[in-house]
């Protein structure tokens, strides 16, 4: 897709990033390779003078690894508690690359109560907002120690949507283990199209949704990639997926030349975040 110069005039940036596509499939372990370079994608992104932020899964698939557990945890208390561990190691990473690059990472977990009580949303708004104005860079994730019905987000896709209209951001770009949206599943139906550009989030969209992942560590499909799509794109920010397999995409994208779909901003006045997510 050609884009030309329409993603270098954006403000603030809102990057998504998988528990997947922070590991190395066979061993579970982090890719130091893969995170060191989105790093750098996301300090240069910051250096053009756009307020970025990231939305980053993994804590729970650090912990699970940390703590010897070969098999993905089922029960709420085993999820805190990798978490708990996870979350340490995981900004334990970015906070050291981050720095090798001269940029400050701040941590910021959220829970829906984050988002639903007015009062707290207020004040994750003004957090967020101070942050940018002293230049640095927010590491978002969901609070999984202690939440519970908020691990149902979905791999944190609906949480960067959310995150962006709480931001007031402009684009997020949200980086999966697929190209982008198709006509249909490609592995049910190799002769899927991509679709490289939606201008209206309707039936017809939702439609090709699958409620399908293709990873053991993330929870996430197309389905709720669709979610974050009608969040941001209500809220006034354009919305790309695109495959993560090489975060070097970023680069691609901000040059105005990238393979993926973008979902053009809608921006809807009367869009109601907590009615949408309670119907879904």
């Amino acid at each position: 897709m050609q884009t030309n110069d329409y993603f270098k005039y954006k403000k603030r940036i809102v990057v998504k990033i998988g528990s997947s596509s922070l590991q190395h499939p066979q061993t579970g372990d982090l890719n130091y390779y893969k995170i060191e370079k989105l790093v750098r994608e996301l300090c240069d992104i910051r250096n053009r003078g756009i307020d970025v932020c990231l939305v980053s899964s993994g804590a729970i698939a650090v912990g699970r690894k940390a703590l010897g557990l070969t098999d993905r945890p089922q029960d709420t208390a085993t999820k805190q508690a990798c978490a708990a561990v996870g979350q340490a190691r995981l900004m334990m990473t970015y906070q050291k690359l981050f720095s090798e690059y001269h940029q400050t990472a701040a941590q910021i977990l959220i829970t829906k109560g984050t988002i639903f009580n007015p009062v707290s949303r207020e004040n994750a708004h003004n957090t967020f907002r101070q942050l940018f104005e002293l230049g640095a860079i927010p590491i978002v994730n969901e609070n999984d120690t202690v939440s519970t019905y908020e691990m149902q987000f979905g791999d944190n896709d609906t949480l960067s949507g959310l995150v962006t209209s709480l931001l007031e951001a402009d684009l997020l770009i949200m980086l999966s283990d697929i190209d982008g949206l198709y006509t249909d599943d490609l592995r049910e139906n190799p002769n899927a199209k991509l679709i490289e550009e939606v201008t209206e989030m309707d039936g017809h969209i939702d439609r090709m949704a699958k409620e399908t992942t293709g990873s053991d560590v993330g929870t996430g499909g197309m389905a709720t990639k669709l979610t974050a799509a009608r969040i941001a794109t209500a809220s006034g920010a354009d919305m790309v997926i695109v495959n993560g397999q090489d975060v070097g995409i970023l680069h691609e994208i901000m040059e105005g030349s990238f393979h993926g779909t973008l979902f053009r901003a809608q921006k809807n006045t009367e869009f109601d975040i907590q009615s949408f997510l309670e119907k879904h």
